[in-house]
């Protein structure tokens, strides 16, 4: 079965560009009939405790749209003890590098990300209890150099290099990469939908789901919503939201819809009907003037 999931943090409300993205696994999902599960990304509490209400506003914002999802909302505050659990089972090292230190002397990055050298992997027992007095470690997979490769439905095979990345971090925080995979395992997704900005973090996390006895989902990695610079959408751009916009959800279903090459349809089952057999959502869309237009 084609289960998907989608998985918002609950900091700032959604805009177009979230609720694009959610559209487009929504009708991936119910093309296959298939389930579209709920996930709130809500690890970060102090960001979430400044955001106070946001999730609700977020998950209110997908039901007016008609994107009902299948089962119970999954929090990952509710879930520690499996990340814990996942941690302990895997080789790891304490790292006490900063991020100016992991910048120096990291190789040329690889789009935004500068893979980590592995600086501290061999310290001595005694250089560690000395560095613990100075700052608190994280905790990193050692990956032993490996390379991993995931099938994207648009750029096909993709293979990438695993760094001992971050599992835990110094302040005590399970990272995203190791959350996203105890919970896509657990939860029993197959396919991810998400932004083509998080394929470089693809092959990473489909080494991690092997390492801890999963088989890799399948990934559609989509366009993204830019602003007229090519910049990704955010709320400095103005008015992205559907209430900002004073849309009524028939309103912005349509104007999601049409961006994602649909047409003009005023419900998710509109959008359903009109989706053809090979669709996935190559296209990104641009935002401006108050019009949201595939992009070419």
């Amino acid at each position: 079965m084609h289960i998907d999931r989608y998985a918002p943090s609950p900091t700032s409300d959604l805009h177009l560009g979230n609720l694009r993205t959610a559209m487009a696994g929504w009708l991936l999902a119910r093309r296959e009939g298939g389930r579209w599960l709920m996930r709130v990304e809500d690890l970060d509490r102090a960001r979430v405790r400044a955001a106070d209400g946001t999730e609700r506003r977020q998950l209110d914002a997908l039901r007016r749209l008609g994107l009902e999802w299948d089962g119970e909302v999954v929090r990952q505050s509710e879930r520690l003890e499996l990340y814990r659990a996942a941690v302990a089972s895997l080789p790891t090292y304490e790292c006490f590098c900063t991020r100016r230190e992991i910048a120096e002397a990291s190789s040329a990055p690889h789009g935004g990300y500068r893979p980590y050298p592995g600086t501290c992997r061999g310290l001595s027992d005694a250089e560690r209890s000395r560095r613990r007095d100075e700052r608190p470690p994280a905790i990193r997979v050692d990956s032993g150099g490996a390379e991993s490769t995931v099938n994207d439905a648009t750029a096909g095979e993709v293979t990438g290099p695993v760094d001992d990345f971050v599992l835990v971090r110094n302040d005590g925080q399970f990272a995203y990469n190791l959350a996203v995979v105890v919970d896509d395992i657990d939860m029993g997704v197959t396919h991810i939908t998400r932004g083509v900005d998080l394929l470089e973090s693809a092959p990473r996390q489909a080494w991690l789901t092997r390492q801890l006895g999963g088989s890799p989902s399948r990934y559609a990695h989509i366009g993204l919503v830019v602003n007229p610079r090519g910049e990704r959408l955010a709320k400095r751009d103005g008015a992205v939201t559907p209430d900002d916009l004073g849309l009524e959800p028939a309103e912005a279903v349509a104007l999601l819809a049409s961006s994602l090459g649909l047409g003009p349809c005023r419900s998710m089952d509109e959008a359903l009907a009109a989706m053809p057999g090979d669709q996935r959502f190559v296209e990104g869309a641009v935002w401006s003037e108050g019009t949201l237009s595939p992009s070419r």
